[in-house]
């Protein structure tokens, strides 16, 4: 059932986007609605990835789309953002794995990585051939990094890992794994490794029973005595600071993809409540209450749509900050979700149904609002460039 998405330009960002940007998006708004919208509830209600969706977004240029060279796209910051919000607009957990795909995996080959490194993987990265996950999050360990127990040690001409991580996307569909440890021989610093995942000792278990992202392959990682070559290690890698640029790329695309699921509950949202009618035989959309909520939804998504073209805009000009992408990420997440609650209590009953997309994209941004900085942390994060006091 459902509705076929009608588009959102209530301020007619159209009318400023170039030609190219508009045609990005409808290239990656064509590929959902053609591929991804017809399967994505059966997906989700099965918990299957769609894997045969792979080699296509890798022939339409998806990974790494805002990297030179090495068979990426090339776009720019804005364009790979629609991508983002497209693909969202599907499904959260799609998206989510073309971001790790793009900014946890192979930004950091592109930004850390050796010569060898860079022409071995990123080519096969940019096409689908192999698949990558990020392993920084630890089971007791999400929002303080920092704290990880995982460990590197030289031995001979090499290291040996040993740790686990948790929550990885990805993580048991992989051919190489971007580990984060702590090398003994270097106080601790934490470095960046590209472990192949059918390394003696690597472990890629699935994590089940989510009730959210279940079209997303989650796992759990175990490292125990992972040899891996010297030439493993990402040289570029040097403390705290090198993850967390990376997860500065995946949050910039997250807050342009809480967009997308934000369109899509208005959207059913705006047309449901056209045809449902209560009440002297007359549409929903009469009713006072019912426009109060669209219209919440159409204002804040119109303010979303600003912010994130605002910083992608600055990210394309090198002058964005890591402060913006947070305001984005937390701002457009937090609407987003605000939106689904919203459109499910303008369907009713329909709202919880599979029949309609709302229910899916309110349990998924669940997860979106935890993932790559909390709502919480990304306050901090806030509030500490604001003041100068860090309070965590």
């Amino acid at each position: 059932m459902g509705f076929k998405f009608s588009g959102f330009d209530f301020l007619h960002l159209d009318s400023i986007f170039s030609e190219d940007e508009l045609m990005v998006r409808k290239t990656a708004r064509d590929f959902v609605e053609d591929n991804l919208i017809p399967i994505i509830e059966s997906c989700f209600r099965e918990g299957r990835f769609p894997r045969e969706l792979v080699k296509p977004m890798g022939e339409l240029g998806f990974f790494g789309a805002n990297l030179e060279g090495y068979g990426c796209a090339g776009m720019s910051n804005v364009e790979y953002g629609l991508v983002m919000q497209e693909l969202e607009r599907g499904d959260s957990g799609f998206r989510s794995f073309v971001s790790v795909q793009s900014a946890l995996v192979m930004y950091p080959i592109y930004t850390f990585g050796s010569d060898e490194q860079k022409n071995t993987w990123l080519p096969a990265l940019a096409t689908g051939e192999k698949l990558g996950c990020f392993g920084l999050t630890e089971p007791e360990y999400g929002s303080n990094p920092g704290g990880m127990k995982t460990t590197a040690r030289k031995s001979g001409d090499g290291y040996v890992l040993n740790g686990e991580k948790m929550w990885i996307t990805s993580g048991h569909i992989s051919d190489v794994a971007v580990i984060w440890a702590k090398v003994e021989d270097e106080d601790n610093r934490v470095r960046g490794f590209l472990v192949e995942t059918d390394r003696p000792g690597f472990r890629a278990y699935d994590v089940h029973g989510k009730w959210s992202l279940r079209a997303s392959a989650t796992s759990g990682l175990s490292l125990q005595d992972v040899h891996v070559p010297a030439t493993n290690l990402m040289p570029g890698t040097g403390g705290l600071k090198s993850p967390l640029m990376c997860l500065n790329q995946a949050r910039y695309g997250i807050g342009w993809g809480a967009l997308g699921a934000a369109m899509s509950c208005f959207d059913t949202a705006l047309q449901y409540s056209k045809t449902r009618k209560q009440f002297h035989n007359m549409p929903i959309a009469g009713h006072q209450l019912v426009q109060e909520k669209l219209v919440w939804m159409a204002n804040e998504i119109a303010k979303g749509q600003l912010l994130s073209l605002h910083v992608g805009r600055m990210k394309d000009g090198g002058t964005v900050g890591h402060e913006h992408i947070s305001m984005a990420k937390r701002n457009n997440v937090w609407m987003a979700l605000e939106c689904a609650r919203m459109a499910r209590d303008v369907l009713g009953a329909n709202g919880i149904t599979e029949d309609y997309p709302i229910m899916r994209h309110m349990m998924n941004l669940e997860s979106v609002k935890t993932y790559e900085g909390t709502h919480d942390i990304h306050t901090l994060i806030l509030g500490h460039h604001l003041t100068g006091i860090g309070a965590y």
